[in-house]
C-alpha cells in the first residue's frame, strides 16, 4: 500500500477508570511510523489520567461526561472541522506500528471508503483477556513479519469500536447514540449502521493491532446484563439492528449466563449478567424497558 500524507487524522481514545492502558500509548504512538496529526484523550474525570509524564507526547486531554457515546462525542465534536480521518481505538488497544501511515493510505487510496475496522490479531473480549506483554509480543511479531496482501471487505452492520476510523465528511452531524449509556454496549454497530448509504463501510486488515480485553474499568454485571436485552431491542426499534440480529445477540448472552451461573469464569460476573437479563425481561413485559435505566441499577 504506497504512503500518503495528504489526509490530516486524529487519533481519538475515550477512556474511564485505566489509567495504566492510557499510559501504554505513549510509547505506541512514539512507535509508529507515521504520527497522527492529533490526539485526543477524552476522560471523565483527572483520576482516569496517568501521571503527566506518562500521557503520549502533545496529547490534548479533554474532560466530557461520563459514557463511552458521550465521550466519543465529545472528540468528535473537537475534530470533526479539523481533521479528514478520525480513528477511535480503545484504550486497552495495542496497534501494529503501521497503523497510522496505513489508515491514512487506506482512505486515500479508497475515495469511496467512509468506515474501516482493522484486522485484530488477538481479541481478549470473549476470554480472560491479554496481558501488555502478550499483546504486546504479538503486535512485534506481526510488524517483523512480511505484510501480508491487503484486503478490504465491506460490511452492512457497522465495525468493531475498539480499532475504527471514519472519514470526517461523512460523519457530518452523526453522532453516537447518547441514549446507549456508559460501556454504550453495540454503540459501535449502531454508528456504523447509521452510516450505510454515505459510502462503504468495512473490514480490512490495512491497518491491525490486539485488543486486550481488559476487565478492569467496565460496567457491572448487573447492568451489563440488562443492556444484553435493553440495547438489542432499542437497536431493532429503531431500525439499526435486524430482528434476527437482535435476537441472536439476546439468545447467545442469555444462554451463556444460564450455562455459567454456576461455575462462571472468574473475570466474569455472570450471576450479575443473569440478574440484569432477568431485570430486563421484565421491564420489557412492563413496557418500561430503556437503555438508560442502567443509571438506576
Amino acid at each position: 500500500m504506497p504512503f500518503s500524507t495528504s489526509l490530516s487524522i486524529a487519533v481519538i481514545i475515550a477512556s474511564t477508570g485505566r489509567p495504566r492502558e492510557l499510559a501504554q500509548w505513549k510509547q505506541q504512538l512514539l512507535a509508529q511510523t507515521c504520527q497522527p496529526d492529533a490526539v485526543y484523550l477524552i476522560v471523565a474525570s483527572q483520576d482516569d489520567l496517568p501521571a503527566p509524564d506518562a500521557l503520549p507526547d502533545d496529547a490534548r486531554v479533554l474532560i466530557s461526561p461520563k459514557g463511552l457515546t458521550v465521550q466519543r462525542n465529545y472528540g468528535i465534536d473537537w475534530t470533526i472541522d479539523q481533521f479528514d480521518i478520525i480513528a477511535f481505538f480503545d484504550d486497552d488497544y495495542i496497534a501494529s506500528c503501521r497503523a497510522i501511515e496505513n489508515i491514512r493510505a487506506l482512505f486515500q487510496d479508497n475515495a469511496d471508503l467512509i468506515a474501516a475496522s482493522g484486522h485484530l490479531i488477538l481479541d481478549g473480549i470473549g476470554g480472560r483477556g491479554h496481558d501488555y506483554a502478550t499483546a504486546l509480543a504479538a503486535v512485534s511479531a506481526y510488524d517483523a513479519a512480511t505484510p501480508p496482501p491487503i484486503w478490504i471487505r465491506a460490511h452492512d452492520s457497522g465495525v468493531y469500536g475498539c480499532n475504527m476510523a471514519y472519514r470526517s465528511s461523512a460523519i457530518g452531524d452523526l453522532r453516537f447514540d447518547e441514549r446507549l449509556p456508559l460501556y454504550g454496549w453495540l454503540e459501535d454497530v449502531d454508528f456504523g449502521s447509521r452510516l450505510l448509504g454515505r459510502g462503504m463501510v468495512a473490514f480490512t486488515n490495512a491497518f491491525a493491532g490486539v485488543h486486550q480485553g481488559v476487565k478492569s474499568g467496565r460496567t457491572s454485571g448487573v447492568r451489563l446484563g440488562y443492556s444484553q436485552i435493553a440495547n438489542p431491542i432499542y437497536l431493532y426499534r429503531k431500525g439499526t439492528l435486524r430482528l434476527r440480529t437482535a435476537l441472536r445477540c439476546m439468545t447467545n448472552n442469555v444462554g451463556m449466563n444460564v450455562l455459567r451461573a454456576l461455575y462462571p469464569e472468574p473475570w466474569v460476573d455472570r450471576a450479575g449478567r443473569l440478574r440484569g437479563n432477568v431485570k430486563a425481561f421484565l421491564d420489557l413485559i412492563r413496557g418500561t424497558l430503556d437503555p438508560g435505566r442502567i443509571l438506576d441499577i
